[in-house]
């Protein structure tokens, strides 16, 4: 029987993730009502697509900086501000409610701080996947990548706590498979953007960052270093 006398029907999310989830949506808000003439007047109509190019990140870009050896700050910070600006309200809600998903998950475990670093260096580790193994002259914009990260997080929990009861470890990775094998059909289907390279690398980010973010992750790793 539960103590709590009066038991709330929703369960607490962290702070950070509730943060998260309302800077995103406070971003999409502003364009959404910009597009329908209700704030900002007539230029609010492409507030959106203003912002994609000014925040969005792009593979040319990067290696115009890397060959010219030249880092402004207006481009740099494109490898994070890509990951708050989608391109329409559908795209940032599914975002939106993977971060309530997914940044819960992981935030009551790792804490708050940590699932936000896991999120930030995803999105990085997104833009960089891309710049690197995509030659594509299309920008990358929207916070999948950052939220892939959160799946890989969540997917080195599961890992872990498949190891701890000695059962398969293969099975913490069936979210990963079912969702790029979903992003593979609809684009045989449908045709698309090869996006999915910088999904898959921020899930790799989120997965590589939680063997030091995890509760213990540091001591496992002084420990196997030590044993070497």
């Amino acid at each position: 029987m539960s103590s709590d006398p009066n038991p709330s029907p929703v369960n607490t999310l962290p702070p950070a993730v509730v943060a998260l989830a309302l800077f995103i949506m406070g971003i999409e808000l502003v364009f959404s009502l910009g597009a329908r003439g209700i704030i900002g007047g007539p230029s609010a109509i492409g507030w959106r697509l203003d912002a994609l190019h000014t925040y969005g990140f792009h593979s040319e870009l990067f290696w115009s900086m890397w060959e010219t050896d030249r880092w402004p700050a207006e481009h740099m910070i494109r490898f994070v501000s890509y990951t708050f600006v989608h391109g329409a309200f559908t795209q940032a809600l599914f975002v939106c409610v993977f971060v309530l998903a997914m940044g819960k998950m992981v935030g009551e475990v790792m804490g708050n701080l940590a699932m936000v670093v896991i999120f930030l260096l995803s999105g990085i580790g997104g833009a960089l996947g891309y710049a690197l193994l995509v030659n594509s002259s299309q920008w990358l914009y929207g916070g999948f990548p950052a939220v892939y990260g959160l799946i890989g997080a969540f997917t080195y929990l599961l890992w872990r706590s498949l190891a701890l009861v000695g059962a398969q470890q293969s099975r913490a990775f069936t979210l990963i498979a079912f969702l790029m094998g979903i992003q593979l059909l609809f684009g045989l289907l449908f045709g698309g953007q090869k996006d999915w390279v910088a999904d898959l690398a921020g899930f790799a980010t989120g997965f590589g960052l939680s063997f030091f973010l995890a509760p213990g992750g540091w001591a496992r790793i002084r420990s196997n270093i030590r044993r070497d």
